[in-house]
């Protein structure tokens, strides 16, 4: 009972890390590794890393690799992107494909 217990309480301690968030693509600075998106009527600052994985997923559901390049190619305020973010780096960026 206690191994489940302790078990229980690490996995959400572990799961409340990391979180994705929808947001709505502002601006990219590739100089500074920063990217802008709005969430709700706030707009939030993140940082890029090497390590961030960039992924287009297609009206199925099926996910490709991309690259950070795409982000320069997205409209301000019209493409919308799905993040997951540890704290205030980013460490995931899904977003969906054009028609």
């Amino acid at each position: 009972m206690r191994k489940l217990l302790l078990s229980l309480s690490c996995l959400l301690l572990l799961t409340g890390v990391t979180y994705a968030v929808d947001a709505v693509f502002v601006k990219f600075d590739a100089e500074k590794k920063e990217l802008t998106v709005k969430e709700g009527d706030k707009d939030n600052v993140y940082k890029i890393t090497d390590k961030t994985k960039v992924s287009i997923v297609d009206k199925d559901g099926n996910a490709t690799a991309g690259e950070l390049k795409l982000l320069e190619k997205a409209k301000a305020g019209k493409t919308k992107i799905e993040i997951l973010t540890d704290k205030d780096v980013v460490t995931e960026i899904k977003m969906k494909k054009k028609k």
